[in-house]
């Protein structure tokens, strides 16, 4: 049970309530739709973030579901499993990357696992990104897109302590898929 009320078309103030047309919103939605002045900012901020920009969505979901592992948040692990699968991950890419097989023997690409030992320190570790792994993802990735998948990492941290401080919960739907396809 979340740990915050989460709103529904009934419950929510006036200026939440275009949230509210249609589909469930999910919980992220309901959660925040307490202070409906944070919605429209917070909403915008997340879908830039999170969504397309210079760096493929491929490697977009290495930086959420990397993050999300490292910060514990099994919402996010759930939701973003799902959409890896989306996207065209395979499973044993998503189970390197949710820590169940060593990403060196899943990945054969060097700037793919650069780009993960990156990921590692930004978003699981504190204090400066260690210079190796600095000099390794640079010799791969262009600076724009590290910027853009570092304020991706950002606004994944901001949604684990969320999901996870408010023990939001995942769909019913989301356990189901993820347990037939094996990764639950």
């Amino acid at each position: 049970m979340a740990r915050v009320d989460l709103l529904d078309a009934t419950t929510a103030p006036l200026l939440a309530q275009a949230y509210f047309a249609g589909d469930d919103p999910g919980p992220i939605v309901a959660a925040l739709a307490n202070v409906p002045e944070l919605l429209a900012p917070t909403l915008a901020f997340l879908g830039t973030a999170l969504g397309d920009g210079a760096a493929s969505t491929r490697h977009k979901e290495f930086a959420i579901l990397r993050t999300s592992v490292l910060q514990g948040c099994s919402y996010c692990i759930s939701a973003h499993t799902a959409v890896a699968l989306d996207v065209g991950l395979g499973a044993e890419e998503i189970r390197a990357l949710r820590g169940d097989l060593a990403v060196e023997t899943v990945f054969s690409d060097t700037g793919e696992r650069a780009l993960i030992r990156w990921i590692d320190a930004m978003a699981g570790a504190t204090g400066p990104v260690p210079g190796d792994v600095w000099v390794a993802v640079c010799e791969h990735w262009s600076a724009h897109v590290l910027v853009e998948l570092s304020v991706t990492i950002g606004a994944t941290l901001f949604l684990n302590r969320l999901a996870t401080g408010f023990e939001l919960p995942s769909s019913p739907a989301t356990a189901q898929r993820l347990e037939t396809a094996g990764l639950a």
